[in-house]
């Protein structure tokens, strides 16, 4: 039965993206989207049902009834309250503007008489309050100096001034009342204050509607406002899904073109390298052959080429002696020691000779002088 109760109110409520637009209205101020809601339908259809029970703030019928006689009967006192605080401020305010009256022109005895009488009134009945415990609160209050409100009471005026000034105190009161609702007035509506005295009093009749009038627009205009940041709160957050859904698709095609890429790109630089650097090879044999050009001319290559060719036949001439050299050496060596001892001798003696045939060379040119 309960299951079938619950089906009953959840498809009450519509299906599909209406059912989640009803569950997102009736929880303003949960942060969930229809992403939420669609990935977990258990938990829509229980918002749903939920939402049965309770308001767009989260209480439940007999909480938000109790809520509402508390606000009521706070009201109530509240209203009660204000009147008798606006009532005491008034009093206050009538005394104050008496004081500077006195100031700056002559007040009439009765007149003075009559705000110096509710002035100590007021005064005793505030001190009388301060004395007297509180009936909220069961705890005796020590008194302040012994005092009491009896011995309080004595300081009041005649009896006969405080009957003068109870039977003035309303004409007064009221006088006092219109002409700050008549300043109020001029503050709402500064287009007024040439008019008449009668118009004014008839469009003061009226002034405490309007205002009502537009306190409720400001609320309702308040309550818009926030109904439209939810909405923009929403609005941002799915926008900001969808942005990151629409990045994360663009990185993914980004990598994918850029492995496709990455082998001709590869490619490509390789083929500019390789370009590059033979270019440069060329340059530097270009630059070889202008410093060759530079430094020699058609004259010294002749001659180092004479020159090389004479070398290199030197060259080999060098080379066929040693070869020759090497071999008669090599026939030297097999016929051992011996011949070693008489090769030195050969060469000692041919030295001598030498020696001689150069010295007798040399006395031979010294006689012919």
């Amino acid at each position: 039965m309960s299951g079938s109760s619950e089906t009953t109110n959840v498809s009450s409520l519509g299906k599909g993206d209406g059912l989640h637009q009803q569950v997102l209205a009736s929880f303003p101020l949960c942060d969930m989207t229809e992403d939420d809601l669609t990935h977990n339908p258990r938990f829509c259809k229980l918002l749903a049902t939920l939402a049965q029970h309770v308001d767009q703030t989260g209480l439940s019928a007999p909480l938000k009834t109790e809520l509402d006689k508390a606000e009521q009967k706070l009201k109530s006192q509240r209203r009660q309250w204000l009147r008798a605080e606006s009532l005491h401020r008034g009093l206050q305010e009538m005394i104050q503007n008496h004081c500077v009256r006195k100031h700056h022109a002559t007040v009439p005895p009765d007149q003075n008489l009559f705000y110096e009488t509710m002035e100590k009134c007021l005064l005793v009945a505030q001190c009388v309050r301060q004395l007297d415990p509180s009936s909220t609160t069961n705890q005796d209050q020590p008194s302040v100096l012994g005092l009491t409100p009896q011995h309080l009471m004595e300081l009041m005026p005649l009896e006969k001034n405080v009957q003068r000034m109870r039977q003035s105190l309303p004409r007064q009161l009221e006088k006092h009342l219109k002409e700050k609702c008549l300043s109020l007035l001029s503050y709402y509506q500064p287009e007024r204050d040439n008019e008449s005295e009668g118009l004014k009093t008839t469009k003061l009749s009226h002034l405490s509607a309007q205002l009502d009038k537009e306190r409720k627009r400001a609320e309702s205009l308040k309550e818009s406002c926030r109904e439209n940041t939810v909405l923009l709160q929403r609005q941002t957050q799915l926008y900001l899904s969808e942005l990151t859904k629409c990045i994360q698709l663009l990185q993914c095609l980004i990598l994918d073109h850029r492995l496709k890429t990455q082998t001709d790109l590869d490619m490509k630089k390789l083929d500019y390298f390789e370009g590059k650097c033979e270019l440069v090879l060329q340059k530097i044999k270009t630059e070889m052959v202008e410093i060759q050009l530079d430094t020699y001319t058609a004259e010294s290559i002749t001659a180092h080429r004479n020159i090389r060719e004479k070398l290199e036949s030197e060259l080999k001439a060098c080379e066929a002696e040693k070869h020759s050299v090497k071999s008669k050496l090599a026939s030297f060596e097999i016929l051992g020691k011996e011949f070693e001892a008489l090769a030195e001798e050969y060469c000692r003696l041919r030295r001598e000779i030498e020696m001689k045939s150069w010295a007798l060379k040399e006395f031979t040119h010294y006689n012919d002088k």
